[in-house]
C-alpha cells in the first residue's frame, strides 16, 4: 500500500480516518503521561517483594464491605476521602514505601498522585488492583484485617 492510497482511503472514509487519528493521539498521550507520573506502578510480585524487603505500608481504598470480602494480608482499609498526609496510618510512614490499592487500579492511581503531591517520597500503586492480585494467583484475607 502506498502513501497515496492511504490518503485516498482517508479522503473516502473521513470518519474512520478521524477515529484512527484520535485513538492514536489518545494512546500517545496515555503513554507519555505514564512516563511522567510521579509514582511507580507495581505488579503483584513487585508488591510482595516490597512488603517483604522494606515493610511497605499497603493502603486499600476499597469500600469496607469489599475489603472484608478479601484484601491483601497486612493492608489497611482507608476511604479515599480520608486519605492524606494527616491520616494516622500515613503520618508515620512518610519515608516508608506506601502502596495504594483498590479493586481495579483506577482509584488507587489518583490517590497515589495525591500522596506524592502531599510530600510522600516513595509512593506506588498496584497496577490492575486487587483483580490483578487475584489473576496472579495470590491469596486474599477475609475479615476486617
Amino acid at each position: 500500500m502506498t502513501f497515496q492510497e492511504v490518503i485516498d482511503f482517508a479522503g473516502r472514509h473521513a470518519m474512520l480516518a478521524l477515529a484512527f487519528a484520535g485513538l492514536t493521539l489518545a494512546l500517545i498521550y496515555t503513554e507519555i503521561a505514564r512516563l511522567f507520573r510521579p509514582y511507580t506502578a507495581l505488579s503483584p510480585a513487585q508488591l510482595t517483594a516490597l512488603v517483604n524487603r522494606e515493610d511497605a505500608v499497603v493502603v486499600d481504598l476499597s469500600a469496607s464491605g469489599d475489603f472484608e470480602k478479601g484484601h491483601i494480608a497486612g493492608s489497611r482499609n482507608v476511604q479515599a476521602s480520608a486519605l492524606g498526609p494527616e491520616h494516622k496510618l500515613l503520618a508515620v510512614a512518610k519515608e516508608r514505601p506506601v502502596v495504594v490499592v483498590c479493586r481495579s487500579g483506577q482509584a488507587s492511581a489518583d490517590a497515589a498522585a495525591k500522596l506524592k503531591k502531599a510530600g510522600f517520597t516513595r509512593v506506588h500503586w498496584l497496577d490492575g488492583g486487587i483483580a490483578a492480585w487475584q489473576q496472579a494467583g495470590l491469596p486474599l484475607v477475609k475479615g476486617r484485617g
